[in-house]
């Protein structure tokens, strides 16, 4: 079943403890962002302590239900532009706001998921694969139909091998 609009806005307000992602891509193409995108390139940086959005004010409030959100994001330095725009646009505010964003660094090792890509899993029950062309741009998401105990696994060892981002951030190895 593909997922779209109100379906795909259900689902992810829809969980009763965690949502989870693994994302693999070095960009993703979001047309929302081009104006955004396009003021990192020009040197424009914002305060992420600061920064307040609606995605960040739901984590807030996810949060204080006791609900997790939370990511690991696959990456091979060096850092494309889109994931140092990411970075510093997205993942920096809404860990302040309480998601666990992780990174999983594989550029001086062995991928311990090579064949994985992006997928969501909600309540470590439901799992929406989700399917990109070549340069990120987004084509679909499919609700996955069969038992999570594979996506559970990657889960298992994205976050084992993963560090947390703002640890990651103050490292040497971003560069």
């Amino acid at each position: 079943m593909l997922l779209d609009g109100d379906e795909w806005r259900a689902m992810l307000r829809g969980f009763q403890s965690e949502a989870w992602r693994l994302e693999a891509l070095p960009q993703y193409l979001v047309p929302q962002e081009s104006g955004e995108l396009e003021a990192f390139r020009d040197g424009k940086r914002l305060d992420p302590h600061a920064y307040s959005s609606t995605y960040t004010e739901d984590l807030k409030r996810l949060r204080g239900e006791g609900k997790r959100k939370g990511r690991v994001h696959i990456v091979v330095r060096p850092l494309s532009e889109y994931l140092q725009f990411e970075f510093s646009r997205y993942y920096a505010p809404h860990v302040i706001a309480g998601e666990d964003v992780r990174i999983l660094d594989v550029t001086d090792r062995e991928n311990p998921l090579p064949d994985v890509r992006d997928f969501w899993m909600f309540d470590r029950s439901t799992v929406v694969l989700m399917h990109y062309e070549d340069d990120g741009t987004q084509i679909g998401r499919e609700l996955y139909v069969g038992e999570p105990a594979d996506f559970l696994e990657y889960q298992r060892i994205a976050i084992a091998e993963s560090v947390p981002f703002m640890k990651y951030m103050k490292s040497d190895v971003r560069s």
